[in-house]
């Protein structure tokens, strides 16, 4: 530690920590918008400049020493943040009633603090056209600060690549990898850039619209779900504290919204634990195909696919949850209510962009005989129609989901948290293999927010080999730790392995709200302390369930029993399993 004095305060700070840390320790805040939690400083935006000894710095990236006096604000550098702040404003355009961000845009939080008048800025705009052709992502040029935030999560914190400069000086612009479309290039569409880009130059493909007409066709019977991370999310666009499970409002406000009925996507991860026990415990028994990967994620699905395709064999061959739900409210549910699939159209609530995407593959995604999912929105996109129908959600009374696609147990809740699909499948898998109950439910080795968490499972004296993964950027040791074993010959390091793209998992999904309450320091948007207090809400959801146990979900049983056969069977494999492809880096 060393002591060092900010504005006349003395502050005791870690060695070799940032000037912006330790001002924040000091409750002093200091304006920046490049700089990010979960990225390293890339001193790129000049506005968190400080006065060390009477020399001005960037506080970003210069690290505290002993001794050290600073002096984050006086008239000096007062305007020279503000020829720095119109400097970027000159190159942005004058269209916050018509972006998606305007009420939650660090731009324009900062603009208003500083008192600028943007109508007295000379503009000259970017004439670079949008690029939607992710069809899960927008990249809006003409917004974009060049703040580099989304170029330093994809490249750094993820390794995808997908997105690079372009140019230098005033003419820089952030574009696809190569100057591709991002369609064309490495995107994964996990939408971690959209989550941490501080204006709206990076958004989500906005579907509300189309939702708003499928709910006004009398004709189409409209059905929902939502994800397990919607429900400890949705309440922070809405002033509710982090991970506030909010499960019975969110209901309510659907049905408010007007879709015929309400089901969960926590019944979809019931389903999937109990197709994808089965398929661990046959392949693990039998030695196929080890280790295998969980397939629910559809951004570490296509990075697979993308990066390492002689390793899809290894991949489960499960629809991700929220497919499986549409697969069944085609067919099993359209059934019982005598329904015409045709006339059924799924929307799913996600915390995710690549879901977007994900429903458009061609891989069986339609073994209903119907495109399963219909459309796909974000947390942020159903808070925004939430807020355009004029539903008070605070004040709604909780309600319940319609059955037989709403009942779920605790450990379809914990999905949308890094581990949760692995502790579910091994509650499961450990009840098929020896017939008896897990005395305890949780695995504490695999629990929190660390990359990568590995741990060994004794069952009956068969040792299973686990690792959970959370960051596709954590993925690429892991994966040349399991090849070159496999290359080898020698005993592979782990049989089964949990890989979420986003840090944290779902809960930080790309498609969550970006609000920040006054407890949090700005920047707007994910951090650590968010994740856990969103994880917590979907942990305690499991802890304190009457059935924490997917195959111990009395609907799911009585699908079997009337419709699928048994797990893994050819109708249950028809409808609920997929198949994948070798993808191109470049198109």
């Amino acid at each position: 530690m060393v002591k060092v004095t900010i504005n006349g305060i003395e502050v005791e700070a870690k060695d070799g920590s940032s000037i912006l840390d330790a001002a924040r320790l000091a409750a002093v805040h200091i304006p920046t918008l490049c700089k990010h939690p979960d990225v390293d400083p890339s001193a790129g935006c000049g506005l968190c400049i400080v006065k060390v000894g009477g020399r001005i710095m960037r506080s970003c990236c210069t690290p505290v020493s002993d001794g050290m006096q600073i002096v984050t604000e006086d008239e000096e550098l007062q305007q020279i943040r503000k020829t720095v702040l119109k400097l970027i404003l000159s190159n942005h355009p004058n269209d916050c009633l018509n972006c998606s961000r305007s009420g939650s845009c660090e731009l324009q939080d900062m603009t208003a603090q500083m008192g600028i008048d943007q109508n007295e800025i000379i503009k000259m705009l970017s004439q670079e056209p949008k690029d939607d052709t992710t069809k899960a992502i927008v990249l809006d040029p003409s917004k974009c600060i060049v703040c580099g935030r989304c170029v330093n999560i994809c490249q750094n914190v993820q390794n995808v690549w997908a997105l690079s400069y372009l140019n230098r000086g005033f003419v820089t612009k952030v574009t696809g990898a190569n100057d591709t479309k991002l369609g064309d290039s490495p995107c994964i569409k996990c939408g971690q850039c959209a989550a941490h880009c501080p204006v709206g130059a990076i958004t989500d493909y906005d579907n509300t619209d189309k939702v708003f007409e499928l709910l006004a066709n009398k004709d189409y019977i409209t059905v929902v779900q939502i994800a397990p991370a919607v429900r400890v999310a949705l309440g922070e666009e809405f002033g509710f504290d982090f991970g506030s499970n909010l499960t019975g409002k969110i209901y309510a406000a659907l049905r408010r919204l007007g879709f015929s009925k309400v089901f969960d996507t926590n019944f979809g991860a019931d389903l999937t634990i109990i197709e994808e026990a089965s398929e661990f415990v046959k392949r693990f028994t039998q030695n196929d195909h080890l280790p295998m990967f969980t397939s629910c994620c559809p951004a570490w699905v296509d990075y697979l696919e993308k990066y390492y395709p002689e390793n899809i064999p290894n991949l489960s061959s499960c629809k991700s949850p929220h497919e499986m739900v549409g697969a069944m409210a085609k067919t099993y549910w359209a059934e019982k209510a005598g329904v015409d699939s045709s006339k059924v159209k799924v929307v799913s609530v996600m915390p995710c962009t690549a879901k977007k995407w994900e429903i458009s593959r061609d891989e069986t995604m339609s073994s209903s005989g119907y495109q399963d999912v219909d459309e796909v929105i974000t947390t942020r996109e159903l808070a925004k129609m939430i807020k355009r129908a004029g539903i008070d959600f605070k004040n709604l009374k909780e309600e319940e989901a319609d059955n037989p696609l709403g009942e779920y147990s605790g450990a379809a809740t914990i999905f949308g948290v890094t581990g949760g699909v692995m502790t579910a499948a091994l509650r499961t898998a450990y009840f098929y293999i020896t017939g008896e109950e897990l005395g305890a439910f949780n695995f504490e080795a695999i629990e929190g927010l660390e990359a990568v968490k590995v741990a060994e499972i004794d069952i009956k004296g068969t040792k299973v080999r686990i690792a959970v993964v959370n960051g596709v950027g954590n993925v690429e040791p892991v994966m040349e730790q399991i090849n070159q074993a496999i290359l080898n010959g020698l005993e592979l390091p782990y049989h089964f392995v949990e890989v979420m793209a986003c840090p944290g998992g779902c809960i930080a999904g790309g498609g969550q709200p970006r609000v920040m309450g006054q407890r949090f320091e700005k920047p707007w948007g994910i951090n650590d302390e968010i994740r856990k207090l969103r994880s917590c809400g979907l942990n305690c959801e499991d802890a304190c369930a009457q059935n924490r146990l997917s195959h111990k979900n009395e609907s799911i049983q009585k699908l079997y029993e009337n419709y699928l056969g048994k797990p893994g069977d050819e109708k249950a494999h028809h409808l609920l399993h997929t198949k994948y492809t070798k993808r191109a880096l470049y198109k």
